[in-house]
């Protein structure tokens, strides 16, 4: 009752669940993920879900999203929704190929669990 009247709104087009492939290729085509968060989200997977397939990213400074993205590289922080549409034009000329580089270096899978290993053995060696 409060959600479908929205989406029926001019200029909305409601995808529904994605599976992976979809959802690859759909933010792949994307010009940028929109990310308003305004909670403290621990990881925002879908942010590097985006930045894999070279998308930038423009998010609130909110949760993680500082940990995240690379403000000016991967996408942009912004405050609020004023700042976010003055930030959006030029987030369509951001280097994707750098995204995706970005990506490679800090999360894939091989990446992520590198650093867990490191950093449990660092907790580790503290304790002992």
């Amino acid at each position: 009752s409060v959600i479908r009247p929205l989406l029926a709104q001019p200029g909305i087009d409601y995808v529904g669940e994605l599976d992976d492939a979809e959802k690859q290729s759909f933010l792949g085509r994307a010009s940028a993920l929109l990310m308003p968060i305004s909670w403290s989200e621990p990881f925002g997977l879908v942010m590097i879900e985006a930045m894999a397939t070279g998308t930038p990213v423009l998010a609130y400074r909110a949760g993680s999203v500082p940990e995240i993205i690379e403000d000016g590289v991967t996408g942009q922080i912004v405050e609020n929704e004023q700042a976010a549409l003055e930030a959006l034009p030029a987030l369509f000329h951001v280097d994707r190929q750098k995204i995706r580089q970005r990506f490679e270096r800090r999360f894939t899978a091989q990446i992520m669990a590198e650093n867990y290993l490191a950093h449990y053995q660092q907790l580790t060696r503290k304790t002992a």
